[in-house]
């Protein structure tokens, strides 16, 4: 969900930084354009990192052995 939010962070952004020519009084829409493509980037970057951490965790198993006190299995 990450990784998806971040991909429509980039989007949004880049939408109001390249394709909106409209003004607010007081507010620029190409800063607010450039910043969510940064929140974007960012969250994607780091959702990608924490997804590959949560592979290799999983990748580790432990066997336990068991013995009684004779050695036996």
């Amino acid at each position: 969900m990450s990784v998806g939010l971040g991909i429509f962070l980039i989007a949004l952004g880049a939408i109001l930084s390249f394709a909106v020519s409209d003004a607010l009084p007081g507010v620029n829409l190409q800063m607010i354009g450039w910043i969510l493509m940064a929140a974007g980037l960012a969250t994607t970057v780091i959702s990608v990192i924490m997804m590959s951490q949560r592979r290799t965790n999983a990748a580790r198993t432990t066997t336990t052995v068991e013995r009684d006190a004779y050695g036996r299995p």
